[in-house]
């Protein structure tokens, strides 16, 4: 019974993970492929000019996660987990297809970027709900003693989705010319995106639902119920805690990981080639370190890993940016991109469980969702825009001085909350 039980737990939990990296492939690849398609959408001007536009946009797509997380954090605590996460899919879909589809500036002016705005804020809504739901459902099908380690693989998964954008990136640049990556090519990613998230769909309708979710839905009638409301009223404390353990987490995995492709070309001055091999391989090691994070977290306990990010963060960041920016050996930069990873693993590899953990099953999906998503449209969705701006000020520094203080903000968090591991709100094991 316990060898069977434990083939369902990994079914579930690869069946959940399968379907958070198309969402994630979905969500990064605009990232990927900015550095071509901006052109496309924006009125012709300077490199950086476009580039702000397009991170605006990206930053735009961000500013839906929050109503997603909300509207779908409480559609998950109250409908199922399972039921959260196949309609996350579903508007992930469309917003991919529609970026595929949507015609450029030079047909239809400024209808094109609105075009690109309304495809982000569909997926924004769609990654809103996917994180709580997937952080949720991979926590709860997790046995206690293994939970740091299978919550993990949300991580994984969503890294594996941003390497596999980059790694399509790296195929397009192989097989067709510049010229032709930048006419139509870069729509190609988009369309691979869209077929997947349909057969994730249906894989996802597959899914088994957690017994966490069983049991509070066995409560009845008078059981409480999740709303906004309820999670700021009756939960301020959690609540305000994942939004500082947050800010500096997340502002230090979009500027070690997606804007690090623009800054290898912008600053350090590799071509987007290089920029783009030098990114995915450090991607690569820093996703098969993950699981080996969470798995020492269900051994020492979640608290002592984020200390260290926080702590190695304010030590090292100004330190890896001003190196990288005078770094011209690609396999110099590649050490120093894994390294700022590696730091930053701290908190990636645990984040989700630790949020889980910080709440009962009533309304777990909505307190990990929505104080997640505001902590990351602010600090995470903002990160390339904040760059690039601190770059046109002629005051790029700035920028690296930002994340340092940040992370150290949420250090305090991290050195006076209480280990989630030791006192989880996850009863079943």
């Amino acid at each position: 019974m316990a060898e069977s039980a434990m083939r369902h737990r990994l079914r579930s939990i690869i069946g959940g993970s399968t379907g958070n990296l198309v969402e994630w492939y979905d969500w990064y690849v605009y990232s990927a492929f900015t550095l071509y398609f901006a052109p496309v959408f924006f009125p012709q001007g300077d490199r950086t000019a476009q580039l702000l536009n397009a991170a605006a946009v990206f930053a735009v797509g961000f500013l839906m996660r929050p109503i997603g997380a909300w509207i779908m954090g409480v559609y998950s605590d109250r409908k199922g987990r399972k039921a959260g996460l196949t309609l996350s899919v579903a508007l992930m879909c469309g917003g991919s297809l529609l970026i595929a589809l949507s015609p450029g500036y030079d047909q239809i002016g400024w209808g094109a970027p609105a075009l690109l705005v309304t495809a982000r804020l569909m997926q924004g809504l769609s990654v809103g709900g996917e994180y709580g739901a997937s952080a949720t459902y991979l926590s709860e099908m997790a046995g206690r003693r293994r939970r740091g380690f299978f919550s993990s693989f949300q991580y994984v998964t969503l890294i594996s989705g941003q390497l596999l954008a980059l790694l399509v990136l790296l195929l397009l640049q192989a097989i067709l010319p510049e010229t032709e990556l930048e006419a139509w090519g870069w729509r190609i990613p988009f369309v691979i995106g869209g077929a997947l998230a349909v057969v994730v769909f249906y894989l996802r309708r597959g899914l088994a639902e957690t017994e966490s979710f069983k049991n509070a839905q066995a409560e009845g009638a008078g059981a409480p119920r999740s709303s906004g409301l309820a999670l700021f009223k009756l939960y301020p404390r959690q609540a305000l805690t994942v939004i500082a353990l947050t800010a500096g987490g997340t502002l230090a995995f979009y500027a070690y990981s997606t804007y690090m492709q623009k800054f290898l070309v912008n600053t350090s001055g590799f071509s987007r080639e290089t920029a783009t091999a030098i990114s995915a391989a450090a991607l690569f090691v820093y996703m098969l370190i993950q699981p080996v994070a969470g798995a020492l977290s269900d051994r020492i306990g979640r608290k002592p890993l984020m200390v260290g990010f926080g702590v190695l963060g304010v030590a090292f960041t100004w330190i890896i940016f001003t190196t990288l920016a005078k770094t011209s050996d690609p396999f110099a930069a590649f050490a120093i991109v894994l390294g700022a990873l590696i730091i930053v693993t701290g908190y990636t590899s645990i984040n989700a469980v630790v949020k889980a953990e910080l709440f009962p099953a009533h309304i777990r999906a909505l307190g990990v969702a929505l104080p997640y998503a505001l902590a990351n449209t602010i600090f995470g969705g903002t990160a390339e825009y904040v760059a690039l701006w601190f770059k046109q000020q002629g005051m790029e520094s700035g920028f690296y001085w930002y994340v340092t203080a940040m992370i150290g903000l949420s250090l305090i968090t991290y050195l006076r909350m209480r280990d989630t591991q030791k006192h989880s709100l996850i009863v079943e094991d």
